[in-house]
C-alpha cells in the first residue's frame, strides 16, 4: 500500500514539475498525444493560436484553424509515425513566420512514441531582413549589369573610334597623337575598373540569373542602336526577319549574344 502511495506521489510531483514547465515557458508549446489529441499548451501558445483552457482534450483536428497552417496534422502524424525530429521554417495565413520543430515523445520503458512536443519560434522579423539583404543582393546585380552592357558597350565603340582617329592624317595635328594616348589610357583604366568590378560579381555572388519574358525586336533595335557608329563606318546593311518575338530568356545573355 505503501509502495503504490510512493508511486502516486511521485506521479503527482512529476505533473506538477510538468505544469510548472509549461506555465513558465515563454516559446508557443503544444503537447498532442498518439492519438493527436491536444494534451498542454503553454501561456505563450494560448495567445498566440487563441487556444482556451477547454481546448485541452480536443482533437487537434477539432481546432486545426487556430494554427492558420494547413499541413501540420499531416506534419504531427509523420514525426509519430517515423520517430523522426521535423524542423521546417513555415508561413500561417497571417503572414507570420515561425521555426516549427516537432519532436516525438518517446516513452521509454515501451519505447514507442507517445505523441510529440511542438516549439514555435518566431523569425518573421529575421525573414523580412533576409528579403532586404536578398533585394540589395538584387539592386547591385542590376548595377553591376548596367556597368557590363550600358557603359562597357560604348566603351567598345569609343575604342574603335580611337582606332580610326588613329588612321587619319596628322599634318597639322602635332598634339594630336599626345591626346589621343591620353584618351586611350582612360578608356584602358576604365576597361579594368569594369573587368574588376564584373570578376567580382562572378566570384562573390554566384546567383542564379532570372530569366523573363523579351521582346528579341526590343533587343535587336537596342544594339543596333549601340553599334550604329559601326554600322555607319563600314556601311553594313542589316537586316532582320524576326517570326516569333517574344522570347523566355535571361536578358543580359540575350543582348551578348546578339551584340557579339
Amino acid at each position: 500500500m505503501q509502495n503504490k502511495t510512493e508511486q502516486i506521489s511521485a506521479l503527482i510531483e512529476l505533473n506538477e514539475e510538468l505544469e510548472n514547465y509549461f506555465r513558465n515557458t515563454i516559446i508557443p508549446q503544444l503537447f498532442v498525444d498518439a492519438h493527436l489529441i491536444l494534451r498542454k499548451f503553454t501561456p505563450p501558445a494560448m495567445r498566440q493560436f487563441n487556444l482556451q483552457l477547454t481546448d485541452v482534450g480536443r482533437p487537434i483536428a477539432d481546432i486545426k484553424e487556430n494554427f492558420r497552417f494547413p499541413t501540420i496534422i499531416d506534419n504531427i502524424q509523420h514525426v509519430i509515425d517515423s520517430g523522426d525530429v521535423l524542423e521546417k521554417e513555415i508561413q500561417t495565413t497571417d503572414l507570420r513566420w515561425y521555426q516549427m520543430n516537432i519532436l516525438p515523445y518517446i516513452v521509454q520503458t515501451a519505447r514507442k512514441t507517445n505523441g510529440v512536443i511542438i516549439t514555435f519560434v518566431e523569425i518573421t522579423m529575421r525573414i523580412r531582413d533576409l528579403k532586404e539583404q536578398e533585394k540589395l543582393i538584387a539592386e547591385h546585380e542590376l548595377l553591376l549589369d548596367t556597368i557590363s552592357h550600358d557603359i562597357k558597350t560604348p566603351l567598345t565603340s569609343l575604342g574603335l573610334t580611337i582606332e580610326m582617329l588613329k588612321k587619319l592624317p596628322e599634318k597639322g595635328m602635332a598634339r594630336f597623337p599626345l591626346l589621343l594616348e591620353k584618351v586611350e589610357n582612360s578608356l584602358v583604366k576604365m576597361q579594368h575598373i569594369i573587368h574588376d568590378l564584373t570578376d567580382s560579381r562572378e566570384q562573390e555572388h554566384r546567383y542564379k540569373a532570372v530569366e523573363e519574358l523579351l521582346d528579341f525586336e526590343h533587343i535587336l533595335e537596342d544594339v543596333r542602336l549601340t553599334l550604329a557608329p559601326q554600322i555607319k563606318e563600314s556601311s553594313a546593311v542589316i537586316k532582320s526577319h524576326v517570326v516569333y518575338s517574344e522570347i523566355t530568356y535571361i536578358r543580359r545573355k540575350l543582348r551578348s549574344v546578339v551584340y557579339n
